[in-house]
């Protein structure tokens, strides 16, 4: 497994290289820093929705959801769409990338801290209630959405489209230092929950038996789930599948109860994929579509083979 680990970082590594390189020019002074801002958001991006879906997975015992079930991603573009449809493409909330991003980020928070403290106000509350309820939440937040962006102008429906798929383009530095820093102090907080995960993947009945403060721990371990994906949609917009596709690919590759493993696997598989597929949509389409087009068709590809694959009627 650490053949494979190392394997994997020389791998990230050699496409990050590639990224930084590739016809550059001899432009560095405009070149490095325009696409070392966009490295470091993949990196983040993809580090963060690898981390919060393998714990997601572990909460669940579910391998086929992922924390977009929770109506996340949709409240981000309901967000983005009430702010086009109040205020207009050009205010400032659109225009300033901070406060856009402080809103995304503080308001998704919201949601998710009233959400869990109301569905986890009684003790052994069940997981799969939460995931109806989330996805209940994400059918509404997206009929919302739907329903205001029929009824904006055209011209500012082009804006709000812009903001369904992601964009590693135009990254704010100030917001690359403050995600770094949100996910530093998430990750420091994590570490004390680190433990539980590998008893978490028994079940919950085997981890209470095992002495596991179930709800206690899960509560905290969905709110970090929430701040990573929020953190990522709001830095660059909505990835569904990724998460999916990563873990998935994680738990193949390396057949471990292991969580330290499957977590690191899973991140630096993430970073492999982005870069990769930002690649393709730099060198190959020519930017003629987006990276989380690419991401979402194979992972919805990947998707439907697993659900055939764990119907065994089929």
């Amino acid at each position: 497994m650490r053949g494979k680990l190392w394997t994997l970082a020389a791998l990230a590594l050699t496409l990050i290289i590639i990224f930084m390189v590739i016809k550059a020019n001899g432009n560095w002074d405009y070149i490095l820093p325009r696409r070392g801002k966009k490295i470091l958001a993949i990196v983040i991006t993809g580090g963060a929705i690898a981390f919060s879906t393998m714990i997601f997975q572990t909460i669940t015992n579910n391998r086929i959801l992922t924390p977009s079930i929770l109506g996340l991603d949709s409240l981000y573009m309901l967000i983005q769409t009430t702010v086009v449809f109040v205020f207009g493409s050009t205010s400032m909330t659109m225009l300033d990338r901070n406060l856009n991003f402080g809103i995304s980020v503080g308001l998704m928070m919201l949601f998710a801290s009233v959400f869990y403290k109301v569905l986890f106000r009684r003790e052994g509350q069940n997981i799969y209630f939460l995931l109806l309820l989330g996805l209940i939440f994400g059918t509404l937040f997206s009929s919302m959405s739907s329903f205001m962006e029929i009824l904006i102008d055209p011209n500012e429906f082009q804006i709000v489209q812009d903001r369904m798929f992601a964009s590693f383009n135009n990254i704010n530095t100030d917001l690359l230092i403050l995600s770094i820093a949100v996910l530093a102090g998430v990750s420091l907080y994590f570490m004390k929950f680190m433990k539980y995960l590998d008893v978490l993947s028994l079940g919950r009945e085997e981890a209470i038996n095992l002495g596991v403060n179930y709800d206690h721990v899960v509560k905290r371990l969905l709110i970090i789930v929430a701040i990573l994906i929020s953190i990522a949609t709001a830095l660059v917009g909505p990835i569904t599948f990724l998460g999916l596709l990563v873990a998935n690919i994680a738990h193949q590759l390396f057949k471990t109860y292991r969580h330290s493993v499957l977590i690191t696997g899973s991140m630096l598989i993430s970073i492999v994929a982005l870069i990769g597929g930002q690649l393709i949509v730099e060198r190959v389409f020519t930017f003629q579509t987006t990276i989380s087009v690419i991401i979402n068709f194979v992972g919805g590809v990947y998707f439907i083979y697993l659900l055939l694959k764990e119907n065994k009627t089929w």
